[in-house]
């Protein structure tokens, strides 16, 4: 028997607009398949110069992000990465902070695992844009 409540169907760029790109994860409400304490999945899409306000710091979280269009850099502690190619992805685990910056219009799916509630970095109302080639922080 087929439960239909266990089955979601939708389009991720108009269903990840409600939750900042997030699709899945411990703050869809408890009924919604989407609901998960295990992994967060998030459909990104940023247009270029789209950037981190502030660097992520302190994860408690391993993520996963795969480029699926565009070129998009991540920036790590003494280390850049730079997709650029359709399925490029880069891994990174808890404790490493990062930040990230569109270097041309991209699309991302970002995977993070545990699903932690209070866990989030609010956008502050004034932002401040460093230049590209600078060092993102914020």
């Amino acid at each position: 028997m087929n439960d239909d409540s266990t089955i979601y169907t939708g389009k991720a760029t108009p269903d990840a607009a409600a939750d900042r790109g997030w699709l899945l994860g411990h703050f869809k409400d408890p009924a919604d398949p989407r609901h998960s304490e295990d992994v967060e999945i998030k459909w990104g899409v940023h247009p270029k110069g789209d950037e981190r306000e502030r660097w992520a710091t302190a994860e408690k979280r391993t993520a996963l992000l795969v480029l699926i269009s565009g070129r998009f850099r991540l920036e790590f502690p003494g280390r850049t990465v730079v997709l650029a190619e359709q399925g490029d992805y880069v891994l990174w685990g808890r404790g490493v902070d990062h930040s990230w910056y569109a270097e041309e219009d991209a699309v991302v799916l970002t995977v993070r695992w545990p699903s932690i509630p209070g866990y989030r970095v609010d956008e502050p109302d004034d932002r401040h844009r460093p230049e590209p080639s600078g060092h993102l922080s914020g």
